[in-house]
C-alpha cells in the first residue's frame, strides 16, 4: 500500500503541474468482476477541531428529528464506528472535510495537534480538504505537519518524533503567490475493485481573513468553483470519472435532525454544491458546523448529494456509490447518503483510547493548574450591540498587559473567543469559581501575540466602520469587543461605512487628528476578519501571548465578577 501512496502522491503533483497523463488501474484490493457495478462507502468527517476526547456540553450532542438529545462524539468511539461502517461495506474509503486540527481542545493543541494527527492515521483517513484553520499556525506549519519532524521550537513534546499526516491534505484553489503553481495536492485517487475514484479537496476562499495574514502571505486563495471545475476536467481527461468534491465551506440550517435538509437560503455551501462540474458526482462540505443531507440538482440536471455532518467528531458522513465497471463513472440514481450520528453506546477502540490517555496524561498537569477564578459564569454570548461579557473581560486583560507600551485602549475579534469561563468546578476538582490553564486556554486556543500599534483617531473609526462589510455580496458583521473607557453608538439602519457615532475614550470624544496607542492581537494587526484599518498602525510594540495575558489577570484578580455590558450601544 505505501509504494501504491507513493505512486499516486507523485501523479497527483505531476497532474497539478499540467501533465495530461493517464491513470493506470492499480487495485487496492481483489477485483470481483462478476458485478457490473463497484459499491464504494464514503465516510467523511468534518470539523473535528482536535476534540479526540469526548466534547461536553451542548457541543457533544446531537439533537435527533424528534428533539431528543444523544451524548456523541470522541476520536475512540468515532474509531469504533467507522470500523462498524467498513465492516458493512465490500469498499470503503475515510476522507475529511477540513478543520480536523486548529482551535482544539489542549489536549490536542498543547503538542500542535499531533495526537489527533496520530488518531486519524490509526483510523485509516484517505484524504482530507485543508480548511482554515489547518493554516492557523501558517503555511510552514502545516507543511510539517504533512511531512513529519519535530516543531521548530517546541520540538517533539508528545512522542519522540512526529512522522506526519499518513494522508494527503488538499488545497485546490490554494496557490503560491510567486508562482501561482499549487502550494498543496489539488486532488488525491483512491483506487477501489481496480476503479478510481477522484477526490478534489480545498478550504474555502475566505482563508486569508479568518486566521492570521502573516502566516500565509506567501499563498493565494482562489475560487472554490473555478478550482473545483478546473480539476474535475483534468481527473476526468486522466481516464477518472468518479469525482468527489471535499470543500471547506457550508452552509447555517434552520434547525432539523441529522438528515433533514434546512440550509438557509443563498448560503455558499449550496452554491457550490450546485454551480461546480456536473462531473462532480458528490459534495461533501464543513465550516458551518452544521447538519444537513440534502440533493442539489448539479449543471446537468442531475441529483448529487450536498451533505455535512455535526462538528467535533460527533457525526460522520455516509455516502454510498455505485461505480459503472465499463464507464468509471457514479451511477447517481443509487447514491444513497445519511448522517451517522456517533454514539457513545458502542465500546471505543483501545488503540485509539491510548492516544487519547497519553495525550491526557502529558497535558493533564498543564490543563490542571489553577491560574485565576471568576465570581460567576463568564459568557460569551453577545448582545443585541453584539457586546459580551467575556469579550470585554479578554480586551481589558489585554489593555491591562499592555499599558507598559502606552496602550490606552484595547479591541478583541470576538471570533477568538471559543467558549464560555464557566463557575462550575474545575476538572482537577477545585472549588467552584477556581479557573485552570486549560479552561483558560479553551477560551483562548490560538496563541497570538499582543501587538500595540499607533493609530489616529480617524484610523480607530475606521476599523470600527469596518465591523460591517459586505462579502460575498451578503452584509457581515463582526463586532470587536472594547475594553472599559471605550465606549460608542452604532446604528442599523445607517449605511456601511457610517454606522458608528459618539466614540469616546476615557470621558473624552475620540480625535480624528490625535495619535493613540491601541492593542490588537496578532490576527487583527494583519488585517484578519477584514480589519484592514489595523494595518496602518505604526510603532508596532510586540507583547506577550494572549493567553499569558488573560490568565495573569485572572491571577491578579481573584474572584473575577463578569465585566458590565455597555460599553456598545446599538440603535435603530
Amino acid at each position: 500500500m505505501t509504494s501504491f501512496r507513493r505512486a499516486t502522491a507523485a501523479l497527483a503533483l505531476s497532474a497539478a503541474a499540467g501533465l495530461a497523463l493517464t491513470v493506470a488501474q492499480v487495485p487496492a484490493q481483489a477485483d470481483d468482476r462478476s458485478a457490473r457495478t463497484v459499491d464504494v462507502r464514503l465516510i467523511g468527517i468534518n470539523d473535528l477541531h482536535g476534540n479526540i476526547e469526548p466534547p461536553s456540553g451542548s457541543s457533544g450532542r446531537v439533537t435527533l428529528p424528534g428533539g431528543t438529545q444523544v451524548e456523541a462524539g470522541g476520536a475512540a468511539y468515532n474509531a469504533t464506528h467507522i470500523r462498524n461502517l467498513q465492516a458493512q461495506a465490500r469498499n470503503s474509503v475515510i476522507v475529511g472535510q477540513g478543520d480536523l486540527i486548529g482551535a482544539s481542545p489542549i489536549v490536542s493543541a498543547l503538542f500542535h495537534d499531533e495526537p489527533t494527527v496520530e488518531v486519524l492515521n490509526r483510523v485509516g483517513m484517505d484524504a482530507t480538504a485543508a480548511g482554515n484553520h489547518e493554516f492557523d499556525e501558517g503555511y510552514r506549519e502545516l507543511l510539517r505537519v504533512q511531512a513529519g519532524g519535530c516543531h521548530p521550537v517546541d520540538g517533539c513534546q508528545f512522542r519522540e518524533s512526529f512522522d506526519g499526516a499518513r494522508f494527503p491534505i488538499l488545497g485546490a484553489n490554494v496557490t503560491l503567490a510567486r508562482s501561482g503553481l499549487p502550494a498543496l495536492p489539488p486532488f488525491w485517487v483512491e483506487f477501489r475493485d481496480g476503479v478510481p475514484i477522484g477526490f478534489i479537496g480545498m478550504p474555502l476562499k475566505d482563508v486569508p481573513i479568518l486566521v492570521d495574514p502573516n502566516g500565509i502571505k506567501d499563498l493565494r486563495f482562489g475560487d472554490e468553483i473555478a478550482a473545483a471545475d478546473r480539476y474535475a476536467d483534468l481527473l476526468h481527461r486522466m481516464g477518472v470519472k468518479a469525482i468527489v468534491l471535499l470543500v471547506h465551506q457550508g452552509d447555517n440550517t434552520s434547525g432539523g435532525g441529522p438528515d433533514d435538509c434546512r440550509t438557509v437560503p443563498g448560503g455558499p455551501g449550496r452554491l457550490i454544491a450546485e454551480k461546480v462540474s456536473p462531473k462532480i458526482d458528490a459534495v461533501f462540505s464543513g465550516h458551518s458546523h452544521q447538519q444537513y443531507n440534502c440533493t442539489v440538482t448539479d449543471p446537468a440536471g442531475n441529483p448529487r448529494p450536498f451533505i455535512e455532518g455535526l462538528a467535533f467528531g460527533r457525526e460522520l458522513s455516509v455516502v454510498d456509490l455505485k461505480i459503472d465497471r465499463r464507464t468509471r463513472d457514479v451511477v447517481r440514481s443509487a447514491t444513497v447518503a445519511r448522517n451517522h450520528v456517533v454514539t457513545r453506546d458502542v465500546a471505543p477502540d483501545p488503540a485509539i483510547q491510548s492516544v487519547v490517555d497519553l495525550a491526557k496524561a502529558k497535558s493533564g498537569p498543564i490543563a490542571n493548574r489553577p491560574v485565576g477564578s471568576v465570581a460567576a459564569d463568564v459568557l460569551r454570548a453577545q448582545n443585541g450591540a453584539g457586546e459580551s461579557a467575556l469579550g470585554n473581560l479578554i480586551a481589558d486583560a489585554q489593555l491591562a498587559a499592555t499599558t507598559g507600551h502606552g496602550a490606552v485602549l484595547a479591541l478583541m475579534n470576538p471570533g477568538g473567543v471559543r467558549a464560555d469561563l464557566t463557575h462550575a468546578s474545575s476538572p482537577a476538582g477545585e472549588g467552584d469559581g477556581v479557573v485552570t490553564y486549560g479552561e483558560a486556554f479553551t477560551v483562548q486556543p490560538f496563541g497570538n501575540i499582543l501587538q500595540t500599534v499607533t493609530l489616529t483617531g480617524a484610523q480607530v473609526k475606521a476599523a470600527l466602520e469596518q465591523q460591517w462589510q459586505v462579502v460575498n455580496g451578503a452584509q457581515r458583521q463582526i463586532v470587536l469587543q472594547p475594553s472599559a473607557g471605550l465606549t460608542y453608538t452604532w446604528s442599523a439602519s445607517a449605511p456601511i461605512g457610517s454606522k458608528v457615532s459618539d466614540v469616546v475614550l476615557n470621558g473624552t470624544p475620540l480625535d480624528p487628528a490625535a495619535s493613540y496607542r491601541v492593542t490588537i492581537n496578532s490576527f487583527l494587526q494583519g488585517g484578519g476578519d477584514g480589519f484592514s484599518a489595523f494595518t496602518g498602525g505604526t510603532d508596532i510594540t510586540g507583547g506577550g501571548i494572549d493567553l499569558d495575558a488573560f490568565s495573569a489577570y485572572l491571577a491578579a484578580h481573584p474572584n473575577t465578577a463578569p465585566p458590565a455590558l455597555g460599553r456598545i450601544t446599538a440603535k435603530p
